[in-house]
């Protein structure tokens, strides 16, 4: 068995069908990662899905990723599976600057991305073209900052953040005086 890793097939199958769309690839941990280009990616992503040699037919998850160190730090991450053929394929497509975090929807080819794109609009700000549900799924719908971005401050930070004002999840709940109440039996022990 020979040391180094081999390229995926479906990555060489890719290469040859789109070109300049498909970028680097890399194996990382047995796992095959394939960089594409934004404007191309949907179509890819439907080939791949549809394919008879491929099919990819389950979509393990949908997530972003942000890096410091790069001129493009956002990229959209897609895990996708072939369970006819048992094998795996990490899709990335690189965003363009924070200003215009936006990719194709992917829901028209896996009905399942519905919620997986909505929890990456919450947490990163990116928007699904073409989800018709997109909308904040863990944050309060007023809420103006994403919780995973390198930008997002914490709590002692929150007057300089993007949401301050609108921390809902943050604020100290004093507990209820419950006081006294002699139909149930209960009476508060003094405090000393």
């Amino acid at each position: 068995m020979s040391g180094a890793a081999t390229e995926n097939p479906s990555v060489a199958t890719l290469r040859a069908r789109f070109g300049a769309s498909v970028g680097r690839s890399v194996v990382l941990c047995g796992d095959t990662i394939v960089h594409l280009a934004k404007d191309r990616a949907h179509e890819i992503l439907a080939w791949l899905r549809d394919a008879t040699d491929e099919r990819y037919d389950y979509l393990v998850d949908v997530t972003a990723v942000e890096y410091r160190d790069r001129e493009r730090p956002l990229e959209v991450v897609y895990q996708l599976r072939s369970l006819a053929r048992n094998a795996q394929l990490r899709v990335k497509i690189a965003l363009p600057p924070v200003e215009e975090l936006e990719v194709d929807s992917v829901v028209d080819l896996w009905n399942g991305a519905n919620w997986l794109e909505r929890e990456a609009y919450d947490m990163f700000g990116i928007v699904f073209e073409g989800n018709r549900d997109l909308r904040r799924i863990f944050m309060p719908p007023d809420y103006t900052s994403f919780p995973l971005r390198k930008d997002f401050l914490l709590p002692d930070d929150a007057a300089r953040s993007p949401g301050a004002g609108v921390r809902h999840v943050e604020r100290a709940h004093v507990p209820a005086d419950l006081g006294d109440d002699p139909s149930a039996g209960i009476r508060r022990a003094p405090v000393s």
